[in-house]
């Protein structure tokens, strides 16, 4: 009995550090920051491109890692991420690098609550500051569309297919007020629910390699066109 309750007690220390730890680096600052100390010089001709994201970015260079190699494309993305998070980790993972572009890709965590409630203007509003925060650095930034998600299988019922092509309309608008390029790739692969089939993405939320192959051609012109302004 005395050892099950020691176990026990042991169990909630460790969940108590995790937690604590979690606490200590919301935004998972340390992730990148090894990675990054090794970018951290690039030759004046390299058109260096960082993008910046939850699951969906990060989940890229496994999906289909051919996108990225040979490239001067970086993933700088962290699963399970929101805006508030990417907004604190922006000056180190981003502006830090020196890219030429940034392609930013946010907002779904927000809608589905990963780190509490969130308006659509509130993530629009942390989207347009990691957008100002790349400007005033030299830096071109491309305004990802929010992917297409019928429901959220780890918090359904919030309705993401209704909320999504209204942030969506809020963050075109944005690209256009600022003379920006909108990357849209919900209106690629959007269903007739305002969702993601199964083709393109097996939980309706990340994309298969074929879902990331219809990305990728839309962010390789979307990109000439950033480096082309």
């Amino acid at each position: 009995m005395f050892k099950t309750k020691i176990r026990i007690l042991l169990v909630l220390s460790l969940f108590g550090l995790l937690k604590t730890s979690n606490a200590q680096d919301w935004a998972n600052l340390q992730k990148y920051q090894e990675a990054n100390a090794s970018l951290l010089s690039l030759s004046e001709e390299e058109n260096r491109v960082v993008f910046i994201g939850n699951s969906i970015t990060e989940g890229w260079s496994s999906a289909h890692p051919d996108f990225f190699e040979g490239k001067p494309y970086v993933n700088r993305g962290i699963s399970g991420q929101t805006t508030p998070q990417m907004l604190l980790r922006f000056r180190q993972d981003v502006i830090d690098l020196q890219p030429k572009v940034v392609v930013i890709l946010a907002g779904t965590n927000d809608i589905a609550g990963n780190t509490g409630p969130m308006t659509l203007r509130q993530i629009r509003d942390n989207i347009l500051s990691m957008v100002e925060l790349a400007e005033i650095n030299g830096i071109r930034p491309i305004i990802c569309s929010i992917l297409p998600a019928y429901d959220y299988p780890w918090r359904p019922g919030l309705k993401p297919n209704e909320k999504i092509p209204r942030l969506n309309l809020m963050l075109q608008k944005m690209a256009r007020e600022k003379n920006l390029v909108y990357l849209d790739y919900f209106s690629a692969m959007t269903d007739e629910r305002n969702g993601l089939s199964k083709e393109l993405a097996e939980d309706g939320v990340h994309p298969t390699k074929k879902g990331y192959e219809i990305m990728e051609g839309l962010a390789e012109k979307a990109i000439r066109v950033a480096l082309g302004n």
